[in-house]
């Protein structure tokens, strides 16, 4: 998923639906272009109850099953949960179904994780939201052990001699995202990754600074900073950029230089998000494989 320059993720399903879930067959032919197009992972959100935000009601499918079905017409892409909402899920039942995901899709998961924030979620699972910090650091140590083949051992020790699944060939990356109610440093000393949102570019180079400092004082070596980006990706190549919701409205050229800039502040990778678009999907992601993700990586 994360290579030596700057790569980019597309978030699905693409645009993100209403009241009404996209139709599958076309969402796989859009994940498929994503994969042609250099693309390097696909992503979802987890919304467990249909609450209304910012006036949106989004219809989302399970974040597991969701990306068993792109995972099944893909090959080589990545799948991720942008992000799975730890406090509210059995530890077990998440690492079954990580585990699952994982095998199907051929090693292929990015196991992204976060700590909520609709309280009327919270409510209906019977949870507090002051509880969420400490039940996502549990929950937490849970996965750990159960996406670390090493540490199987431990998961047993958990259950009473019993293992959830057969132990993954290889360590299943596991991300914040957001700051999941966490301090950077534990997320540095815990994570293989942070994911967080657009901000303007002065902001955002605080922010991996702060990121770049936690992993020096926890000596955790070098881990990718991830950013999303809801893109309004107009006709015109030469347009200029226009601020839009936790994203931009532009051409294609402004675009590239904006990305190329995030690469030197040290992002490692994009979640576009076509959300705002009055394009087809498909187009804007032919666009951005023609003539962007071979320049930013």
């Amino acid at each position: 998923m994360i290579g030596p320059g700057l790569t980019l993720g597309l978030m699905t399903p693409s645009p993100m639906p209403a009241r009404i879930p996209g139709e599958l067959r076309e969402q796989q032919l859009i994940a498929q272009t994503a994969e042609a197009a250099g693309f390097t992972a696909l992503w979802c959100r987890d919304v467990p109850l249909m609450i209304p935000q910012e006036g949106n009601v989004s219809a989302l499918d399970d974040p597991f099953v969701w990306l068993a079905t792109l995972a099944a017409a893909t090959s080589t892409i990545a799948v991720g949960t942008a992000a799975a909402v730890l406090p509210l899920r059995d530890p077990l039942h998440l690492a079954k179904a990580a585990l699952s995901l994982n095998r199907l899709s051929g090693g292929r998961l990015v196991l992204g994780l976060g700590s909520g924030d609709r309280p009327a979620e919270f409510a209906a699972f019977g949870r507090t939201v002051e509880e969420a910090t400490e039940t996502y650091r549990k929950h937490w140590e849970v996965l750990r052990d159960a996406m670390r083949p090493e540490r199987h051992v431990a998961v047993r020790d958990r259950t009473g001699g019993y293992d959830i699944h057969v132990a993954p060939d290889a360590p299943v990356p596991m991300i914040v995202v957001g700051t999941s109610r966490q301090s950077l440093q534990w997320i540095a000393s815990n994570a293989d990754g942070w994911a967080s949102y657009h901000r303007e570019e002065e902001r955002q180079q605080g922010r991996i600074g702060l990121w770049q400092q936690a992993l020096a004082q926890r000596g955790a070596g070098a881990k990718p900073f991830i950013q999303s980006l809801n893109l309004d990706l107009l006709h015109d190549a030469d347009a200029p950029p226009e601020p839009i919701t936790l994203g931009m409205r532009t051409g294609r050229n402004a675009l590239l230089a904006y990305l190329l800039r995030l690469r030197a502040l040290g992002v490692a990778h994009v979640i576009i998000n076509v959300a705002h678009s009055e394009r087809a999907v498909v187009d804007v992601i032919q666009e951005l494989g023609l003539y962007l993700t071979s320049q930013v990586s």
